[in-house]
């Protein structure tokens, strides 16, 4: 850590909080995609004679 001088607390900090944001984002994106499939799923379910193009 010293190879980063005084302020190697606030470098990794600053790494740490990326990296915090950047993995609730893609498990928030993850978790979306999901719901929007099943949800996709059960509107498909509800209209059996919808057009499937």
């Amino acid at each position: 850590m010293t190879a980063l001088g005084p302020h190697a607390f606030f470098i990794v900090g600053s790494y740490l909080a990326s990296l915090a944001v950047i993995a609730a984002l893609t498990i928030w994106i993850v978790a979306d995609n999901r719901a929007r499939k099943s949800e996709l799923a059960r509107l498909d379910r509800r209209q059996p004679g919808a057009d499937r193009s």
